[in-house]
């Protein structure tokens, strides 16, 4: 009986000292957690959105974790004008649990997105980061010029129906419900856009496949 009592009292402990010691060990593992974002509303909510290349990092030795800075060789910018005259360094976490941006030096052009502190490009995991070439053509063209006219609205994501827009001004983002996870098909193909009636809807545009305008409050 005496040993069935030890046993009783040693297991929960050990279990106790386990995650302790997975905490210690590993105190930042999921310290990073980002909502779900349309391409639109990062482009909106950005300080600058600019196409570069990396072309060097340098760790800078501050804070526990430090600073990752790298070096780009910007190509165009396409919002921040008013915030930095032209990009040469992006600052990010150097440690990914803490949300930092991990890029590969001269190997791919970037659209690279972020907030501007004391005249500081800042970016990280939270923010849209991706390779051009992956990006959709009319990705291209909301960066290019679609998405700035849909930022007065606003993109109403749909986890769970039924859903429903309640103002005019609000557009039903569905991938993840149609596409169970992201980026889904209205984030790699359409704007919210503003019509001239005042209300925002869906604008896919020209598609080479069909040639044909499409413009539905949910496509």
């Amino acid at each position: 009986q005496t040993s069935e009592r030890m046993s009783l009292l040693v297991c929960p402990l050990l279990s106790v000292l386990f995650v302790l010691s997975s905490l210690l060990m590993n105190p930042f593992t999921e310290a990073c957690s980002c909502a779900l974002s349309h391409p639109q509303d990062a482009y909106c909510n950005s300080d600058i959105v600019i196409r570069a290349k990396v072309v060097g990092k340098k760790l800078l030795k501050d804070g526990p974790f430090g600073t990752m800075r790298y070096t780009v060789k910007q190509m165009k910018m396409y919002k921040g004008f008013n915030k930095v005259q032209h990009v040469q360094y992006i600052y990010t976490d150097a440690s990914e649990s803490l949300c930092g941006v991990k890029f590969d030096v001269n190997k791919y052009q970037y659209l690279i997105t972020g907030r501007v502190f004391d005249g500081k490009v800042y970016t990280g995991l939270c923010n849209f980061n991706e390779k051009w070439e992956r990006l959709t053509l009319s990705q291209k063209k909301g960066i290019n010029h679609r998405y700035q006219l849909g930022c007065n609205c606003r993109i109403k994501p749909c986890h769970y129906l039924p859903c429903f827009v309640t103002s005019k001004n609000e557009c039903l983002w569905t991938d993840m419900l149609s596409y169970y996870g992201y980026p889904g098909y209205q984030s790699r193909h359409y704007a919210c856009i503003q019509q001239k009636e005042g209300y925002c809807s869906w604008y896919r545009g020209m598609s080479s496949r069909d040639k044909t305008i499409i413009n539905a409050t949910d496509p």
